[in-house]
């Protein structure tokens, strides 16, 4: 993947803007929670990060299929850039306020739903399904590698400039993506490839609630797809719980300072996790069906989180982390390979997005509960109850269709 120019111009744009969410991933809720001293109002950032999902996810699948997706790309890169700019703007002016940074959160992530609704389909068409997996390994494995870093210098910023004012990386990291867009030199779609005309931006009500139909239908048909969707409600409600969680649970159980830069460690520990999976699924893929892979991540995911609610300090905290976020994303990125290689890439865009909307629809009810829950039973026995999901689905995975082999569909 390397020696294809294409490719690596995209992968630098993504990776430098994917260290500047790394940082806000980890800072934002440091902010929160200083402005609130609340595990509820902290995990509702998780939420309003999730949350755009279950509102957008239709609709921009079903026009992503239909736009420039190069032009959404890059348009959804420079919304995200002056959204979160405002917040160190806001902060310097002395006008910060906790509305302000949830509002900000939410057209965020409302941006970045139509960039995943047209990034879908635009990896494969750039690399083509020969190489999806391996372009897919070498994506997360650099995303995750940067993440190793860009959260424990998110907490150390924040712990010195403070948390408003780091988040300025972030703002610039999209101007940097959106500018690789630009620059690279092939096409995001089979149609633009093939000199087909891309069909109108616009489409009446009728046509559009087809478009999304049809994308429906295809994510229903094809069984092993929809059962992994399903499972992964129960997977994205543990996840969010931890997700939302992890700065709360960084002060209130392992007893570090608001302040403390460690906290960013946390992340860390999670991105080093999620690189061992990136690096680990190319392999196990030559091995295993990758219905058979999810069928024996969800108990270890399970028993994870557990294990994480009761570690006595930070450095097994630490280690429990990373071995739980390697089994999640192991999870979760199996769970996109399959779909993006069984799904034609004039669907691409409203299956992707609608299987993501259901899966990750899980997170923000996640992070609310377990922000509820902590507020009355403390945060331990909050991600304790919260794992009670991804077990749940652990079980249903046994009475499943996932040991079905998959086949890859034509474009």
């Amino acid at each position: 993947m390397w020696h294809d120019r294409a490719f690596v111009t995209y992968w630098l744009g993504s990776s430098v803007s994917v260290a500047g969410s790394w940082i806000t991933y980890a800072v934002l809720p440091i902010l929160v929670y200083q402005l609130t001293g609340s595990a509820f109002q902290t995990s509702l950032v998780a939420a309003l990060e999730v949350l755009p999902y279950l509102i957008f996810g239709l609709p921009a699948g079903a026009l992503a299929d239909r736009l420039d997706r190069r032009r959404l790309m890059i348009s959804c890169d420079v919304i995200n850039a002056l959204v979160i700019a405002s917040i160190p703007l806001a902060h310097a002016l002395g006008v910060l306020t906790l509305p302000h940074v949830y509002v900000a959160a939410f057209l965020a992530a409302s941006a970045f739903v139509w960039f995943d609704a047209a990034n879908f389909g635009a990896l494969p068409a750039l690399v083509g399904k020969d190489r999806l997996v391996a372009a897919q390994s070498a994506v997360w494995s650099s995303w995750t590698a940067i993440g190793i870093i860009a959260p424990s210098l998110g907490g150390l910023l924040a712990a010195t400039v403070g948390a408003a004012p780091t988040l300025t990386v972030d703002a610039l990291s999209y101007v940097v993506s959106a500018v690789a867009l630009l620059l690279v030199a092939r096409p995001f779609s089979l149609q633009e490839a093939s000199g087909a005309q891309v069909p109108a931006i616009v489409a009446p009500l009728a046509r559009m609630r087809a478009e999304i139909a049809e994308g429906l239908s295809f994510l229903w048909r094809e069984r092993i797809v929809r059962t992994l969707t399903l499972l992964g409600f129960g997977v994205a409600f543990s996840g969010g719980a931890v997700f939302g969680l992890t700065v709360v649970y960084a002060v209130e159980a392992l007893a570090l300072p608001q302040d403390d830069g460690r906290i960013g460690l946390l992340f860390s520990a999670g991105a080093a996790g999620s690189l061992a999976a990136s690096l680990l699924l190319p392999r196990l893929t030559r091995r295993l069906p990758a219905a058979r892979i999810t069928l024996i991540g969800l108990p270890f995911d399970f028993v994870l989180i557990l294990a994480v609610a009761a570690a006595p300090g930070l450095l097994v905290a630490l280690a429990l982390l990373f071995l739980w976020n390697a089994v999640h994303l192991l999870i979760i990125l199996n769970g996109i390979a399959l779909r993006q290689l069984v799904t034609p890439d004039r669907l691409q865009g409203r299956v992707n997005t609608t299987a993501r909307m259901i899966a990750w629809g899980g997170t923000p009810f996640g992070a609310i509960v377990a922000g509820v829950l902590t507020e009355f039973v403390g945060v331990r026995a909050a991600l304790a109850l919260a794992a009670v999901a991804v077990g749940t689905s652990a079980t249903a995975a046994w009475f499943s269709p996932l040991r079905e082999s998959v086949p890859i569909a034509e474009p």
